[in-house]
């Protein structure tokens, strides 16, 4: 390549990559009082989206792959782990994806979007899917993190620089992955599930991981069969997850290799207006504990009746069986605060279930697990003690 070629490539790089970033203000977190929603969730521009509402059943596997007809989607996977010594490790592997605008709408050529790019189509633009990956691993005492963006854009005839196939199971952005292993096979071929047996992998600048994931219990699905009322006025989510794997596998620490086992739950949730208009953010809950119960929980501030909190989330026995929770049966109180990144966030709970006879202590292994990332947020791994022992993962966002 001539200094000339280079120098041309290099401009039209930093063009595309200008581009992508401002594509990517939907995400950006808002801090005003005044705006539509954290993160943009919860405006207008949901219009034309497909909406989340009960009734909708879940399809297995296709769900497992994406939906471009709705605005928002992740696989987010969480996992608590621990080296031979005992050593409490924290996993996040996460793909989201954005809609820039709903399949049929019409652009400024008078184009209408197909919802996602076709193989093999020659225009890296005619794609409207917006790719967004966070790789991040905690120790007792320091968090790393790392971000990726892509266009869902065809690099060649077979898979482009993002995506997600929903049999045989794999999500990726470049070389991050969550994908079935070749010839992956259930225990048990009545419970068959394409997310059953899984590989995940990514890197960033101080840290590596390479894990494999087992599960021992059935897929989840929170809610009303699935859809999760997000506010009193009815907007919400569909959402399911599997939170029973086992893991094994290697981190790498500061060029430290480590051999882990442990404990990992995958959500997978979709939606085109999660949150409403004066919503502020969210604290969620998933935890493993001690007996083999799981336990989901979100508080989202603002979306209650009259501002006050929304609560929701799901008690999930040993055998996979679930119990919807709400206001009524679900208390979550903030104990004890930590100033991470010029904040003050709520590290210590306090989260009872009297039905089911919880009453536990949750805190944060350190307070600094904080997700510095154009979409910034808390996630950490946290203890659990009082009625019940445990581990789980802690989200906190729009502080």
């Amino acid at each position: 390549m001539t200094k000339r070629q280079w120098i041309l490539f290099m401009a039209l790089l930093a063009v595309v990559l200008i581009a992508l970033v401002a594509a990517w203000r939907p995400w950006a977190t808002e801090r005003s009082p005044a705006s539509a929603g954290y993160a943009g969730l919860g405006d207008e521009a949901a219009a034309g989206f497909a909406e989340a509402h009960p009734g909708i059943s879940l399809d297995f596997p296709a769900d497992h792959g994406a939906h471009p007809d709705y605005r928002i989607e992740w696989w987010y996977l969480t996992a608590n782990l621990e080296s031979a010594e005992g050593r409490p490790f924290g996993v996040q592997w996460t793909l989201f994806r954005q809609a820039l605008a709903p399949p049929g709408a019409v652009d400024a050529s008078g184009d209408a979007s197909p919802g996602d790019v076709s193989p093999g189509d020659a225009s890296p633009w005619t794609s409207r899917q917006l790719w967004m990956a966070h790789a991040a691993l905690s120790t007792p005492r320091e968090h790393y993190d790392a971000e990726r963006f892509a266009r869902g854009m065809t690099l060649d005839a077979m898979r482009g620089q993002a995506g997600v196939e929903a049999t045989p199971f794999v999500a990726w952005l470049d070389d991050w992955t969550l994908a079935a292993p070749e010839n992956a096979a259930s225990s048990d071929p009545a419970t068959n599930d394409a997310l059953d047996h899984l590989r995940v992998r990514a890197a960033g600048e101080a840290f590596a991981y390479d894990l494999a994931l087992d599960a021992q219990g059935p897929l989840v699905a929170h809610g009303d069969a699935g859809f999760s009322q997000k506010s009193a006025d009815g907007q919400g989510s569909i959402y399911y997850s599997q939170p029973f794997y086992r893991v094994s596998g290697e981190l790498t620490v500061e060029g430290e290799p480590i051999t882990v086992s442990g404990r990992a739950w995958l959500d997978r949730e979709w939606s085109s207006q999660l949150l409403g208009p004066g919503q502020r953010g969210w604290d969620w809950f998933s935890l493993h504990l001690d007996g083999g119960a799981r336990l989901m929980a979100f508080r989202l501030r603002g979306a209650g009746d009259d501002g006050g909190d929304y609560l929701s989330g799901s008690w999930i026995s040993a055998d996979g069986r679930v119990t919807p929770l709400d206001a009524e049966t679900l208390r979550l109180t903030p104990k004890g605060t930590s100033e991470v990144a010029g904040r003050q966030l709520p590290t210590a709970w306090r989260l009872e279930v009297p039905d089911r006879g919880v009453d536990i202590a949750v805190r944060a292994i350190h307070p600094d697990q904080w997700m510095n990332t154009s979409f910034a947020y808390w996630e950490g791994m946290v203890t659990v003690e009082g009625s019940h022992g445990g581990e789980g993962y802690l989200e906190m966002t729009g502080y």
